[in-house]
């Protein structure tokens, strides 16, 4: 190849590579943007509920979605506990990122062909479904790493915690405390029982699959173990 050719193409290169740096870091710049704007702002929807709106459009021919912000003053302190006991015991002490299970969690997935799963805390789950799509890869999981440190960084751990209370999925359709409360309990967010919060987070790992079965003897057993931890959890 001509010494003039070559240069061309690594000219080319470079400069491709210098575009795709620069898309990288204006999405991160907008993410960014993004997040501190709801440092006052409360979000009026995450990608994964709009990608379960298109799904069930799609499948059933209409949308589902019942969801109600509800202040964090107004969302019961047990089930503030409930959640945190249940999906992230230390989530007021660390960063974002519990590295101990995303280490644990790498080394089971090292056995699942890639796939990572497990391993995530509540700020993970919530950078996830307000930005991300639904496919499980190292470069989603890399970007969901930042956004973590990113909601970490501009948000409290209080407004993190409401946020992600107002928005995750508790059921087909159903988002949020208040949704949540109203659709199991038929109560507001803020009257749930110590009992009603504890069922309400076991549900959370897999809310399809138990929102048939709120009541059943697993869902029972597991709120118990639940309640016997709410006592120890530090609120932000």
């Amino acid at each position: 190849m001509p010494h003039n050719v070559s240069r061309g193409v690594r000219s080319r290169f470079a400069r491709l590579v210098a575009l795709l740096l620069l898309a990288t870091l204006a999405l991160q710049i907008s993410f960014a943007a993004r997040i501190g704007l709801m440092r006052a702002v409360d979000p009026q929807s995450t990608t994964f509920q709009r990608s379960e709106a298109a799904r069930l459009l799609r499948t059933q021919g209409k949308i589902l979605w019942s969801q109600q912000w509800t202040d964090y003053e107004r969302i019961s302190e047990h089930l503030k506990r409930a959640v945190i006991a249940s999906e992230d015991a230390g989530f007021t002490r660390h960063g974002g990122v519990d590295w101990d299970a995303l280490e644990q969690a790498f080394a089971r997935n090292q056995r699942a062909r890639g796939k990572l799963v497990g391993g995530s805390t509540i700020t993970q789950q919530l950078a996830k479904n307000l930005f991300l799509a639904g496919e499980r890869t190292l470069p989603r999981k890399a970007q969901e790493l930042v956004l973590t440190l990113m909601l970490e960084t501009l948000l409290s751990k209080r407004r993190i915690l409401e946020i992600y209370l107002n928005n995750v999925e508790w059921g087909e359709g159903i988002f949020g405390a208040q949704a949540a409360a109203r659709h199991y309990f038929h109560v507001d967010a803020g009257q749930l029982a110590p009992q009603q919060a504890a069922q309400l987070a076991v549900l959370l790992p897999a809310p399809k699959r138990f929102e048939k079965r709120p009541h059943s003897d697993y869902v029972l057993g597991r709120a118990g173990t639940v309640m016997a931890r709410m006592p120890d959890v530090e609120l932000p």
